[in-house]
């Protein structure tokens, strides 16, 4: 099996979508031996901020000397990024192995798993065959019945940010998300948890009573923004000062508050992490398509936030690095987001729009999107391609302007790749 054909198996159609449940992944892994079974975890959910926090723990613990394995998604260039350890993603030749290991397992199953069960046990094989000391895990959506929630007490379940996303699995409130995302928590374990209001912590506090786990509250208090630019952030927090972030925004901020928490139980546990680590990989941490500059001249900036609290930070983050810029927004969407609230917030600050189609089938025409944002009253235009798209974008920016491209992760990669070709 090449690692074309392991993908093509993958993505094939006859696994179902998405349908919550633990009892397909369980199955698969007992039938391949239960490597979950042979590896520590640091199990990481939430609505916001997961993403970056995992990775900033991961970057941390590979400076601290562990073999550390890194379980995201999704991809923003290819698929192989999902599953890294210390930083490199899996190779095809190793993905097509795992996959043709695995493959005769899931067919032999009257109850097919999903193709995310599918991937989280591919992963679990991977990184019990590396002999990683330690895991990242970030959950897929949810957290008590998502398949990466097969692993039993990890050394820290971290729950961040919580908003409205994916309502129509999880529920229609924020304590019913909350309640969703703390089925991670485990008896005798520790939760670390983002700080949110007093309705959605009383449901990760009564969570840990009721199995028996310890609770830790990010602290938020003592954060202090020293200085920010467009090349990074410079903050102090408990027990640190000067902590250097090449990631933007104040949230992400607190996400490391967050991973501080986490790194902090993770100490206490035995695990031997210095301040030096701490520093080091904070300062070299590594996120991609998180407000992140492309380019300088004109300045391009790429965002893949996509629901209301994104859109809040990405807002947050105009006002700081790019006041008084004259923004040329990029943007497409998936048809089956909210994507009304994605650019009320942010149209007051665009001269114009520029639209294009995201790489997925979920994705609204960037015809139809600019028949949307004609409501704003500033120019739009449709552009055929993305790398169309990158292109009038740069031209209308000028020199002196600004390109903002925001919308969906699902057209991150391809804009990275073309703005790329076009700095020289």
């Amino acid at each position: 099996m090449t690692a074309q054909e392991a993908l093509t198996y993958i993505h094939s159609v006859c696994w179902k979508g998405s349908i919550p449940g633990l009892s397909r992944t369980q199955e698969l892994l007992r039938r391949i031996g239960n490597p979950e079974k042979k590896l520590k975890f640091v199990h990481v959910a939430g609505t916001n901020g997961k993403g970056s926090t995992a990775a900033m723990l991961a970057s941390v613990l590979r400076r601290a000397g562990f073999r550390t394995g890194l379980y995201t998604s999704p991809y923003i260039f290819r698929f192989n990024e999902r599953m890294q350890v210390d930083g490199q993603e899996i190779t095809d030749e190793e993905l097509a192995e795992i996959t043709e290991f695995i493959r005769p397992h899931a067919e032999a199953m009257a109850d097919h798993p999903t193709e995310f069960e599918l991937v989280s046990c591919i992963a679990f094989v991977y990184f019990l065959r590396r002999k990683c000391d330690i895991v990242v895990l970030e959950v897929g959506m949810g957290g008590e019945l998502d398949s990466t929630n097969v692993i039993e007490t990890p050394e820290a379940a971290v729950i961040c940010n919580i908003g409205m996303d994916h309502m129509e699995v999880l529920g229609d409130t924020l304590e019913k998300i909350a309640s969703a995302k703390a089925g991670i928590i485990k008896a005798g374990g520790t939760a670390v948890i983002y700080r949110g209001s007093p309705s959605v912590e009383a449901v990760f506090e009564e969570r840990c009573r009721a199995v028996g786990a310890r609770l830790v509250r990010a602290d938020f208090d003592s954060l202090r923004s020293v200085a920010h630019s467009l090349d990074g952030q410079i903050f102090d927090a408990a027990g640190f000062s000067a902590l250097q972030l090449p990631l933007l925004g104040e949230h992400q901020i607190k996400n490391a508050a967050v991973a501080l928490a986490a790194l902090g139980v993770l100490r206490e546990r035995g695990w031997k992490i210095t301040d030096a680590d701490i520093r080091d990989g904070l300062a070299n941490v590594s996120w991609p398509g998180r407000f992140e500059v492309l380019r300088r001249e004109p300045l391009f900036v790429v965002d893949g936030g996509h629901n209301p609290q994104c859109i809040e930070a990405l807002v947050d983050n105009i006002r700081a690095y790019l006041p008084g810029r004259s923004l040329t927004v990029l943007t497409g969407v998936l048809a089956d987001k909210d994507y009304g609230c994605m650019y009320d917030g942010a149209a007051p600050y665009a001269k114009e729009f520029i639209t294009v189609t995201p790489d997925s089938p979920r994705a609204m025409s960037a015809e139809d999107l600019k028949t949307y944002l004609s409501r704003f009253g500033k120019p739009v235009t449709a552009c055929e391609s993305i790398e169309a798209g990158v292109t009038e974008a740069i031209r209308r920016a000028g020199p002196e302007g600004a390109v903002l491209a925001y919308g969906s992760l699902y057209m991150v990669g391809a804009i990275r790749e073309t703005v790329k070709k076009t700095v020289h």
